[in-house]
């Protein structure tokens, strides 16, 4: 045990530039240049549990999405037994782990940022473009960037927290203790953000939890080298344990032991509500009340009033909704426009769309890529044959899947503001459009609060304040993340801490205080200095 005597301070957390990857760059070339070496290896991707690799010998493959007879890595699928390991292994790392002082804890995830801004950058960036199928720029916003923001602002974060003391008097000195909980927190992580695949098992564990981490299969590849490079930072051996795997064999396991403490979660709303289901089935097994964090789906909107600026409009429609293929459960795709405008929208969204090239995210002149599997790929072409049928494909409507994955950008329009393409979440290149009477705007912004089960994120585009106002107002429990004139993507770590209410999850904050404050358990004490040897009061004495 180490004796530090100060209260620690970590660097003031400023968010990480983003590169350019522009012709001529040192980025550009570093990043082809890996994308080449990765892109000719095959690796081997083991669970890790305690520190120590397994093999259980039932193999899966990773493909890439744009180009998917070609395998990266052939990663091993954990066991039961494995599973049982993994919570004991937790549960041994956990007496070390949560004895350090929080800055000890904080000096792994920081030194772990700066690995990924200098040394580990483009390996992880090409892993997300190869197995995720994301361009450079959304690998580097996502992999690269809000990544080491995560872990450079959650130290941050808990340094405030830890501060949060009660008062005392001179009789008495009160304290708080940050406990980190009793047990430990299944982290399940999505395909679609490495940075949420590096933060959901972080987040905890810098709080002082172990964490079992069951990353995504079709993001497995990013993940491994997010635990590798955890590991180089110097996270101890149990404290963050490896355990990809059959989705259902693992939480069935998970989420009914004793011992769980808390979910991270990140995914669909259907396997969230799930996982609830499950965890309150088996609440009399449990040690402690298990903490539930999840975000989940989203049908995220656009509203434009009639004054809004009519270019921007048409951006934000198309880098929201065509961005990483529409797979963000931020992705803008309902979209409510005056008839006053929508001719001019109309004209500029498809003029855009028409240069949206779309193929391999390694020729860096693509703006889209495939979408992430064959399951994906079907669905979403199913949505977009019920537009053919049932409304106007204004643009796109092309799916190709001999080669990969690809769907081409498409817009939709529909004069029924209950269309099903408004009301179901799609996860795919496709924006439904409605068209609505001028007058009708109020009435629009009703619509839009109650057309879907999600609150994750909205815009309203106008150049009108008091318009602005009143989508405020009436859209104040629609959206958990609300942009006015901007698309409504790109929240960054410090600055729009982000997560939605409704279907969309428990609303916590990833990037923020809130998120992290769900992973402590804290202990008041109270030390007098001086106790009473009596045990009469005043009011008891003789009048």
């Amino acid at each position: 045990m180490s004796a530090f005597n100060g209260n620690r301070r970590v660097p003031l957390p400023v968010n990480e530039p983003v590169k350019s990857y522009a012709p001529g760059t040192a980025e550009r070339t570093e990043l082809k240049s890996r994308l080449a070496s990765m892109a000719g290896e095959r690796i081997e991707i083991p669970i890790v549990i305690g520190g120590k690799e397994f093999r259980s010998g039932k193999i899966a493959q990773a493909v890439m999405p744009h180009d998917h007879t070609h395998v990266l890595a052939d990663w091993h699928m954990a066991t039961p037994e494995m599973i049982q390991q993994a919570v004991t292994a937790s549960a041994e790392a956990r007496k070390e782990w949560s004895s350090w002082s929080w800055g000890d804890r904080a000096a792994v995830f920081l030194k772990a940022a700066e690995l990924l801004t200098t040394t580990h950058r483009q390996t992880l960036n090409a892993a997300t473009m190869l197995g995720q199928s994301k361009t450079a720029f959304q690998a580097e916003i996502d992999a690269a960037c809000e990544l080491i923001d995560f872990w450079r602002f959650n130290p941050y974060y808990a340094e405030q927290l830890y501060d949060q003391q009660p008062i005392s008097d001179h009789t008495m000195w009160n304290q708080l203790d940050y406990r980190g909980l009793e047990g430990f927190v299944y982290a399940v992580t999505p395909f679609n953000f490495t940075s949420i695949a590096g933060n959901l098992p972080t987040a905890p564990a810098l709080m002082g939890n172990s964490v079992i981490w069951k990353p995504a299969a079709t993001a497995i590849v990013s993940a491994w080298y997010i635990f590798k490079l955890l590991e180089e930072a110097g996270l101890p051996p149990g404290v963050i344990n490896f355990v990809p795997g059959d989705a259902v064999m693992v939480s069935d396991a998970l989420l009914s032991h004793k011992d769980l403490a808390g979910v991270h979660f990140t995914g669909s709303t259907n396997v969230f509500n799930s996982m609830w289901k499950t965890i309150g089935a088996n609440m009399s097994s449990f040690r402690s009340y298990p903490r539930i964090v999840g975000e989940t789906g989203g049908k995220d909107f656009i509203v434009a009033h009639a004054s809004a600026d009519v270019d921007a409009l048409a951006v934000a429609i198309a880098r929201g909704g065509f961005e990483f293929q529409g797979q963000k459960c931020s992705a803008a795709s309902r979209v409510y426009i005056p008839e006053s405008i929508w001719p001019q929208v109309k004209e500029r969204v498809v003029g855009i769309m028409q240069q949206l090239r779309v193929g391999d995210p390694t020729d860096f002149r693509n703006f889209m890529g495939a979408v992430i599997d064959n399951r994906a790929f079907k669905k979403i072409s199913d949505y977009v044959e019920h537009g053919r049928a049932n409304a106007t494909i204004v643009h796109g409507g092309v799916a190709k899947g001999d080669t990969g994955y690809f769907i081409e950008p498409t817009l939709i329009e529909t004069r029924d503001p209950s269309y099903k393409l408004l009301c179901e979440e799609i996860f795919g290149p496709v924006v439904t459009v409605h068209v609505y009477r001028d007058s009708e705007f109020e009435e629009m912004l009703r619509t839009v609060d109650r057309t879907s089960p999600y609150a994750l994120t909205g815009a309203i585009f106008s150049q009108d304040r008091s318009a602005v106002r009143t989508a405020m107002s009436l859209l104040r429990d629609s959206a958990g993340n609300f942009y006015i004139n901007d698309k409504p993507t790109g929240a960054v770590v410090g600055q729009q801490p982000f997560g939605g209410a409704r279907g969309s999850g428990t609303n916590d904050k990833a990037g923020s205080q809130l998120n992290l404050v769900r992973w402590v358990s804290a202990r008041s004490v109270k030390e007098t200095f001086s106790p009473p040897h009596d045990f009469r009061y005043p009011f008891m004495g003789e009048a």
